[in-house]
């Protein structure tokens, strides 16, 4: 990898909203960067924290990886504070709005890159959990950024509005598991697992649905 690239791993508690139900969540908080800039993957629920793992360095961006209030909460804060952009994918506006409404965000598109210590973090459209949800892929590293897409055990809750169990099945199975068996898969909550691990059981998760 690039220099001192590195992976580091927030973790922060709050409440996770939809539908008029609550749950208490864990949210995993990725950093991607250096010892100078860094780019934050998700901002969920805490800023204080997010910002004591960031330290002096730039953020670059506030990527989030998609638009449920879980992963956006201090989204706004952060990008004030770090002068940094939040980046969403559009298909996720209206999820967005529900939370932050008001406020802007950068539009992402499948494909688009974002450099960070020397190297680039490739946006991938991966809908299903919601309409906008994206994964980030840093090959260097051999790392994915999952969000809520796909978990060690299966693919991301689709029982709620704005989300779709055929469309985050054909997400994983085509754009994830087409990706090398030895990435390590870093969720947007719990334990990371690999796409290799996870790529025999696809199966299993039709049978099951959602």
């Amino acid at each position: 990898m690039s220099g001192n690239l590195r992976i580091e791993r927030v973790v922060t508690a709050g409440v996770f909203e939809l539908d008029g139900g609550s749950w208490d969540v864990d949210n995993n908080v990725w950093l991607v960067g250096n010892d100078d800039e860094v780019v934050i993957v998700d901002a969920a629920h805490d800023e204080k924290t997010i910002t004591e793992a960031v330290g002096g360095r730039e953020v670059i961006a506030v990527v989030c990886t998609h638009g449920h209030n879980d992963h956006v909460t201090v989204a706004p804060r952060l990008s004030e504070h770090q002068d940094a952009p939040v980046v969403l994918h559009p298909g996720d506006r209206e999820l967005w709005e529900m939370t932050h409404p008001g406020h802007r965000f950068r539009d992402t598109e499948d494909g688009e890159r974002i450099s960070v210590a020397g190297t680039e973090l490739e946006i991938i459209h991966t809908p299903g959990h919601s309409p906008g949800s994206v994964c980030l892929y840093l090959p260097e590293a051999k790392a994915l950024f999952s969000g809520d897409t796909l978990f060690a055990g299966g693919p991301g809750a689709t029982g709620r509005s704005f989300s779709d169990f055929p469309t985050i099945i054909s997400s994983i199975r085509e754009r994830l598991f087409a990706l090398p068996e030895d990435t390590t898969v870093h969720t947007g909550h719990g334990d990371p697992t690999t796409i290799g691990a996870e790529a025999p059981h696809l199966a299993e998760w039709i049978a099951r649905g959602h």
